[in-house]
């Protein structure tokens, strides 16, 4: 094919006469593909990628001397939970100086459809992040996100838990055919709007209500529309078998390609279990169900005091929560089923031990002394059992509270990490260090997951090669959202671009100082503008919302 002075063919040569915006030079390219690197330039005009490939010489208005480097594309967190922090810095710090492009949030809630009531809660039980829920829809919630100015791109799924409580509330109950049918508009009109299917976490009030008839109808409806069913499946250690069953069951239903939340085998009792899911998910997708799943590089998780406390106390929301514990009776019995866990209730207290609980989050200024240490610790200091200091650390603190609980195996982790079928998140925020208040905690995953692969698992240890690590960050994610013209470096792509440094890339933050941000990662361009430069976030509003495949905009 011949090319066009100024213009890109399809093979991605470009004319020699051009002035491309940015030219990348020399560097390492890693496409995203998995295939073997090379060096070579890749040039930029305005959002796309308009050649990569060997060598050439083109004019720029930016140029970036790449040797030595990596250059591949922008890394997608399958589940982040920045969907607050960005309406209140849009640079999204911690994931950008690790290289992530695109935040994908709501696991199992998102931040919209919202009734009026709905909204004016959410807005009452607010902790140190605090906004006007001004919008209703997912979709008027994504437009003043991308209003305010954003640096990554973002994308969300609809929550089974929101429409459900849109419908329900947060009581335990089941929906009529009619308040089904109200769930399935909801969902269609997000699809509508732009989500990337639905989501479900099946161990929170109000989604753990949810019967798997229920997220069938609601995960067909988002098929329907070109979307995708994504879990926090209901057990995550004692039935970890049987929730896989239940998630492949959803996608074979719906016909919904489905994915897992945070792949994890919880519970030193529980970690033998890894040889069977892997079978049973490969089984799955040898008949033909697109099953992947995502996970985080740490054995510690991150949740709540909710995860060790039985749904039955929880029922109706934060407030009758809080309510119900007061009672002594309640108290008590609540004492012997965190001690002891019947049949049916997995305790995340009793998985990890007391031990192994830290607290990381408090809303009450006069708890904060608490965040980063163990609940065996502050249950010693208040003369108690860790399951009553954690029962009154919630009525205290008026909220769930934040909290890291050990519960897995580094060598399940590592096998886990190379599985083909499996991608990268953080499940967190995505924060600035603050040094007004470096004694807030977090889960280090925070400011080190995806530096974490790059430097010790990639790097250090070798588990897997890094273009399949850049695969598995890049394109993989990119294809099971759906995502069109994104997660490869091709010609005509969106210029989603990482340049990192794969000798120095780094994570720092550890649970002792977890506000430590990532190092080695030079250059991030979002949509072909600069977010990160020189290791520096410039504040550019380069992010973008994408919307899924049944979008209608």
């Amino acid at each position: 094919m011949t090319t066009v002075s100024g213009e890109t063919t399809a093979s991605g040569a470009v004319a020699a006469d051009r002035v491309h915006d940015v030219v990348i030079r020399g560097g390492t390219i890693y496409d995203g593909s998995g295939a073997t690197p090379y060096v070579g330039d890749l040039a930029i005009a305005g959002d796309r990628i308009a050649y990569v490939g060997p060598p050439c010489r083109m004019k720029a208005k930016r140029l970036i001397d790449a040797r030595g480097k990596a250059v591949s594309p922008g890394f997608i967190n399958m589940l982040s939970q920045a969907q607050e922090t960005l309406l209140l810095d849009g640079r999204g710090a911690s994931d950008l100086y690790q290289g992530v492009t695109t935040e994908v949030t709501g696991e199992g809630t998102s931040m919209g459809p919202l009734t009026d009531a709905m909204a004016l809660r959410d807005e009452a039980r607010q902790g140190s992040l605090k906004y006007p829920v001004s919008w209703r829809t997912l979709g008027q919630y994504l437009d003043t996100l991308e209003g305010k100015g954003i640096s990554p791109n973002v994308a969300s799924f609809v929550g089974a838990a929101t429409v459900r409580d849109c419908v329900l509330g947060e009581r335990e109950a089941q929906p009529t055919g009619m308040e089904l049918d109200r769930m399935c508009h909801l969902v269609r009109q997000a699809m509508l709007e732009g989500a990337m299917g639905v989501s479900a976490a099946l161990i929170y009030v109000p989604g753990a209500y949810a019967s798997t008839m229920e997220l069938q109808t609601l995960a067909a409806e988002a098929a329907r529309h070109g979307g995708i069913y994504i879990a926090h499946m209901r057990s995550e250690g004692d039935h970890l078998l049987e929730a896989l069953d239940e998630t492949i069951a959803i996608a074979q239903a719906s016909g919904a390609p489905a994915e897992i939340y945070h792949l994890k085998v919880a519970g030193r009792a529980n970690w033998h279990k890894l040889d069977p899911l892997i079978a049973k998910v490969e089984a799955a997708r040898a008949r033909g169900v697109r099953l992947t799943a995502n996970l985080y590089p740490y054995t510690a998780g991150a949740t709540g005091l909710d995860a060790s406390m039985p749904l039955w106390v929880q029922s109706g929301g934060l407030e009758s929560w809080i309510e119900r514990m007061r009672d002594p009776a309640v108290r008590t019995r609540l004492i012997a089923e965190m001690q002891a866990p019947p049949p049916g209730f997995e305790c995340a207290l009793a998985q990890a031990g007391a031990e192994g609980t830290r607290l990381l989050a408090f809303k009450s200024p006069q708890l904060k002394a608490f965040e980063g240490r163990t609940l065996a610790d502050i249950a010693r200091i208040r003369g108690e059992s860790p399951e009553a200091t954690a029962i009154s650390l919630v009525i205290e603190d008026g909220s769930r509270v934040g909290v890291a609980y050990t519960v897995m195996s580094e060598a399940n982790l590592r096998r886990q990490i190379a599985l083909p079928w499996v991608s990268f998140c953080s499940d967190e925020a995505a924060v600035a260090p603050d040094p007004q208040s470096r004694d807030r905690w977090h889960h280090p995953r925070a400011f080190g997951s995806f530096a974490r692969i790059l430097g010790k698992y990639v790097r250090d240890e070798k588990l897997i090669t890094l273009e399949e690590a850049v695969r598995k960050l890049t394109a993989l994610p990119a294809r099971n959202l759906s995502l069109q013209h994104r997660g490869m470096l091709r010609a005509n792509y969106f210029a989603d671009i990482v340049v990192f440094d794969p000798t120095a890339i780094q994570d720092h933050a550890t649970f002792e100082h977890s506000q430590q941000l990532a190092t080695g990662v030079e250059y991030v361009l979002v949509n072909g503008g600069l977010a990160l430069d020189e290791s520096q976030a410039t504040g550019n509003a380069t992010g973008r919302v994408l919307r899924g495949p049944g979008w209608q905009g």
